[in-house]
C-alpha cells in the first residue's frame, strides 16, 4: 500500500539523491525501496522532470545535465594553475610510452609541457590537443576521428569508441568534471562512456583536478579509485578530502609541493599489467 501523499516530498527528495549519487534510477527498484507503485514513481519523476531535476527515460530517470563550459571557454580559465598542473602532470610519462590524452583544458596545459626529446606514441580525439602536439618530430601523432562535441572539444561518437576499441595505451590521462571517493565522474552520459572506455583500455590512468572539483559528483560514472590511478592535484588541496582519497589505494601528487614522499611514476604497461 502506498504511504500517504505528505510523505511524497520527502520521497522525491530522497530520489533526487540517488539521482545525485548515482546519475540514474530505475523506477523498478524505485518502487520496491519506498513500498510504492511504479506508477507512483512515475509520477513522481513526471513532477521531478517538470522542475529540471531529471530527464526522464524508459524505465526510470537520469539526472539532468548540467550546462557543460565549451573547451574553448575552459581554455580561458585559471590558465596558471593548469600550467602548474600540466608540468607536474607531464613528468609521468616515460620515453618510448603510448599515452591517450583525453578532452579537458588541463590536459593540454599537460600536452604543451612535454619536453623536448621525449620519445612517445601519442593518441587523442581532441583537435587542439593534436595541434598543439603537431610538428613535434619526438612524437607519433594519432588523432582519433569523428563527430566532435560542441562543449566537450573532442570526439566521443561511436565512430571514436571504434578506433579507441583497437588501442592499449600504456596510460590514459582522463579528464573529468568531478572527484569523490567513489571515482571519477563526468556530466555528459556520451562522455562518460567514451572517458571509462580510455580508462579500461589502459594499463594505468592519470588524472589532474584542480580544486574546484573535488568532492564534487557528476552524474555518470567514469572510474572507481584504484592502485592504478594516479592523481596530481593542487599543492592547497583540502587536506581532509585528500586524505579520504589516499585511504582508496589511488597514488597522489601534489603540484608544486617540496616532498617527494607521494611521487610515483608509472612503469611501461608490459611491466605493469
Amino acid at each position: 500500500m502506498s504511504k500517504p501523499d505528505h510523505f511524497v516530498s520527502e520521497r522525491q527528495a530522497l530520489i533526487y539523491a540517488q539521482l545525485q549519487q548515482h546519475g540514474r534510477v530505475l523506477s523498478q527498484e524505485l518502487a520496491q525501496t519506498f513500498d510504492v507503485s511504479e506508477d507512483t514513481v512515475r509520477r513522481d519523476l513526471r513532477e521531478m522532470a517538470a522542475r529540471g531535476e531529471c530527464t526522464r527515460v524508459y524505465g526510470g530517470a537520469l539526472l539532468a545535465t548540467r550546462t557543460t563550459v565549451p573547451l574553448k571557454t575552459r581554455m580561458t580559465e585559471m590558465p596558471d594553475r593548469k600550467a602548474t598542473l600540466g608540468r607536474t602532470a607531464a613528468r609521468f610519462l616515460q620515453d618510448g610510452m603510448t599515452v591517450f590524452i583525453d578532452a579537458g583544458s588541463t590536459n593540454l596545459a599537460i600536452a604543451k609541457n612535454l619536453g623536448a626529446g621525449l620519445k612517445l606514441t601519442v593518441i587523442t580525439s581532441t583537435p587542439v590537443i593534436a595541434a598543439e602536439l603537431e610538428g613535434n618530430t619526438d612524437i607519433d601523432l594519432i588523432l582519433i576521428g569523428g563527430r566532435v562535441h560542441p562543449a566537450i572539444g573532442a570526439a566521443i561518437d561511436a565512430t571514436a569508441i571504434r578506433q579507441l576499441e583497437q588501442m592499449r595505451p600504456d596510460l590514459c590521462i582522463v579528464g573529468v568534471c568531478g572527484l569523490t571517493v567513489d571515482g571519477l565522474c563526468a556530466e555528459i552520459y556520451e562522455d562518460a562512456t567514451f572517458k571509462r572506455l580510455a580508462c579500461e583500455a589502459s594499463a594505468r590512468t592519470l588524472a589532474a583536478i584542480t580544486s574546484e572539483k573535488l568532492g564534487v559528483p557528476s552524474a555518470f560514472h567514469v572510474s572507481s579509485l584504484s592502485s592504478t590511478l594516479t592523481l596530481v592535484l593542487e599543492e592547497g588541496a583540502d587536506l581532509t578530502m585528500v586524505g579520504a582519497l589516499a585511504s582508496t589505494g589511488v597514488k597522489i601528487h601534489q603540484a608544486g609541493s617540496s616532498s617527494d614522499s607521494l611521487f610515483h611514476t608509472h612503469a611501461p604497461k608490459d611491466q605493469s599489467r
